[in-house]
Parts: C-alpha cells; structure tokens; sequence
C-alpha cells in the first residue's frame, strides 16, 4: 500500500520533515518526506494502510509550531520499493 500525502500550511522551516520521518521510522513505514517549491510538505509512505493511516492523523496535527491547514491523500498503486523512510530538501 502507498499513499502521497500533500500538507499545506506553516509546515516548512519548523521540523515538519524531521517530525514525520522520526513518526513514520517508529511507524516502520518507508518511504520518503520533502519540502515542495509552493511551500507544502509532501510525503510517500509505504506500508499497512493502517499504519499509513496512523501518519495521516499526525499529519493532520504536526510538531509544535506547525499550522495545518489541510491534508490532501492520494492512494497509489506502487510503483517502486523503498526499504526506509528519509527526507530530502
């Protein structure tokens, strides 16, 4: 099971990355989280769909000083295999 994962708000420059890789690591997802040029975070995650799910709803809250504004989820077919989950720029 895969899903991308788009969050729009103040989620970039405060640890929203590091937030969901350390979440979706402890969650034994894989995957990867980066930050787009329009300001949103984007996220592949791979793995039960509940666990998937899990990362959905932290998604939804953040770390600390984020602000959420939405959360957008696109189920996927996979396409290709990642073994673990890290965050790129």
């Amino acid at each position: 099971m895969q899903a991308r994962i788009f969050v729009l708000g103040l989620v970039q420059g405060i640890g929203f990355r590091y937030f969901v890789k350390s979440n979706a690591r402890r969650l034994k997802l894989s995957g990867w989280v980066r930050n787009t040029d329009d300001g949103r975070v984007e996220v592949l995650a791979q793995g039960p769909r509940e666990k998937i799910e899990k990362l959905i709803k932290l998604c939804e809250k953040g770390p600390f000083l984020a602000e959420v504004k939405s959360v957008q989820v696109q189920w996927e077919k996979e396409e290709e295999r990642y073994i673990s989950f890290e965050a790129f720029r």
